[in-house]
């Protein structure tokens, strides 16, 4: 009946009775996202009927109760299969200014207009593909990022840039296409960087540094949608960036990781928002050559240098490992630079940890992220190494337990999700200067047991990448304790009596051709399978290792 009222007045009124009944329609029908298919031809016609009033001459509020209605019916596949015509996305593009390359936006009553008119555009592309096709046809990209430009750097306007972004997103989303002409024809990438800038207000101190306002207050809920909407469609133009990248573009990014330096240090209005600002902070850092990720940290200042240098007097003498990481006015300090936005990402990462779900979508971007950073650069390991593994004193309880950073990420080397425990071994594994030995200290070699299979480094020995040569420190404590830990368990265990000591020669072999025959039986049936470490590190079944150490001791003897 709703549409049924509302389809008459809009064929035959006259504009203030189709802007109430709209205005009546809009209000019941905020909240609907599945209609019934009874009256699927009405919301057609309506549709229809709403596109012939937006090309006449009618007053603004008509025209935002005419756009509030088609967007709500735009979330209706079925219903944009008619009206998806080159026509009507030409109507939608001149209302929402995409047309216009000299007009400006002056005119603030018709900002709910454009508002609107980006709102249904978004519906419509992101469920038709008609529509989609269409925006290739119309180069909506190029228009969109007209209009980008500008209301760049206006205030009030935020909601324009907001729905201008998300549909920016939807296109490089769904057409790659679109990706590469953001990206070089329509310089995409310094674009959404300098909106991210307007957005967090960013004031250069250097080249690659901004400066921070610690007492300043939180960003305002649009200016965060903004950023948001930005970082997201920053992700699909520069998806590809860590495979390759030409050497002029490396300015640009190393420009957009200062920026999202700087997003990283600031707080949205909520928690939630603050949580989702980073997070995709953390995409698109990921999408970073990581040769450009060395600008997340940086030197201090004269005046920061003298505070690190007064604090590390005021350290006691007994705990050198602590002088190398020190806070000074909210500033996490090591080795002389500036470590606020790493310590952030680990804060980030043990939060993702402690969710407990969505470890593949949630944790891995940030782990990853964390991985590569450390690999490639050595103050950003260091202190992370110095944050997640530091020297190890109680080695009473297992690896695994325990609430520390190193107990999360150790629990996780178990986890049922392969990707999930992998990058997690990965990343304690290069902390460890991808150095056997290291690793199974802080982990043990049950835990590491499937990293070290999968790199064929059961055997020992150390990875494929170089490290600095500096060595580890055992505390006193470990030292003392190093030779009643268990390698299995990673932990120290108190003496257990030899069960077998007070056995005769005769007991004792009448329990191991026992033992002989169990194994032979559940290999025989197939339900265990011996398996053998072949020259190389990797684990195989154990006849084919032997045949390959007899072959090698066979050439060897034809050497000789």
């Amino acid at each position: 009946m709703d549409e049924e009222r509302a389809l008459y007045i809009v064929r035959a009124g006259e504009a203030g009775a189709i802007e109430r009944v709209l205005r009546d329609y809009s209000d019941k029908h905020r909240a609907t996202f599945k209609f019934e298919s009874t009256d699927e031809d009405k919301r057609k016609k309506l549709c229809e009927g709403i596109f012939k009033v937006l090309v006449k001459d009618i007053p603004t509020t008509c025209q935002v109760s005419c756009l509030e209605v088609l967007r709500i019916l735009s979330r209706d596949k079925k219903v944009l299969v008619p009206v998806t015509t080159k026509e009507n996305m030409q109507i939608l593009l001149r209302l929402a200014k995409l047309n216009e390359s000299d007009d400006s936006l002056e005119k603030m009553s018709e900002f709910p207009v454009i508002v609107e008119s980006l709102k249904c555009l978004c519906n419509i592309v992101f469920n038709s593909q008609m529509a989609q096709q269409l925006s290739l046809e119309l180069n909506l990209a190029a228009k969109l990022c007209n209009l980008l430009r500008k209301c760049k750097d206006r205030k009030f306007i935020s909601d324009i840039k907001c729905f201008d972004l998300r549909l920016l997103f939807l296109l490089s989303l769904l057409h790659t296409d679109i990706r590469s002409q953001l990206r070089y024809e329509l310089q995409g990438l310094a674009l959404l960087t300098q909106i991210l800038e307007s957005a967090f207000s960013i004031k250069w101190t250097d080249e690659y540094e901004s400066a921070i306002d610690r007492n300043g207050p939180p960003l305002s809920p649009q200016e965060t949608d903004c950023a948001i909407e930005a970082l997201k469609a920053l992700f699909n133009v520069t998806v590809d960036s860590w495979k390759a990248h030409k050497e002029s573009d490396s300015h640009q990014f190393r420009v957009m990781a200062a920026v999202l330096r700087h997003c990283l240090l600031i707080v949205g209005p909520t928690e939630d928002k603050t949580e989702e600002l980073h997070s995709n902070a953390v995409n698109l850092l990921s999408n970073v050559p990581v040769s450009c990720l060395d600008v997340l940290i940086c030197p201090l200042t004269h005046e920061e240098t003298a505070q690190e240098a007064t604090t590390l007097d005021e350290l006691p003498n007994d705990k050198p490992a602590e002088k190398e990481t020190v806070l000074k006015n909210n500033t996490m300090v090591y080795n002389g630079m500036n470590m606020e936005a790493i310590h952030v990402l680990l804060n980030f990462m043990e939060k993702r940890i402690d969710k407990g779900s969505s470890y593949r979508e949630g944790l891995t971007p940030v782990l990853s992220l964390l991985t590569e950073c450390s690999r490639a650069h050595r103050n950003i390991r260091k202190f992370l190494k110095d944050q997640v593994l530091p020297p190890l004193r109680d080695v009473t309880n297992r690896p695994e337990v325990g609430s520390t950073v190193r107990n999360k990420l150790v629990r996780l080397m178990t986890h049922v999700d392969l990707g999930v425990k992998q990058i997690a071994a990965e990343f304690l594994f290069v902390l460890c200067k991808e150095r056997v030995d290291s690793l199974l200290k802080y982990t043990g070699y049950g835990n590491a047991a499937g990293l070290l299979a999968a790199r064929g480094l059961l055997a020992g020995g150390r990875g494929d990448n170089w490290y600095s040569e500096d060595e580890d420190t055992d505390t006193e404590e470990y030292k003392n304790a190093k030779p009643n830990i268990n390698l299995i368990t990673g932990h120290l265990e108190e003496p257990m009596p030899n069960p077998i000591d007070e056995m005769t020669e005769e007991q004792k072999e009448y329990e191991a051709m026992k033992l002989v025959n169990m194994l032979d039986k559940l290999s025989r049936e197939e339900l265990l399978k011996p398996m053998g470490l072949k020259p190389d590190g990797t684990i195989t079944p154990l006849e084919e290792a032997l045949n390959q150490y007899s072959v090698i001791e066979e050439t060897s003897s034809d050497t000789d």
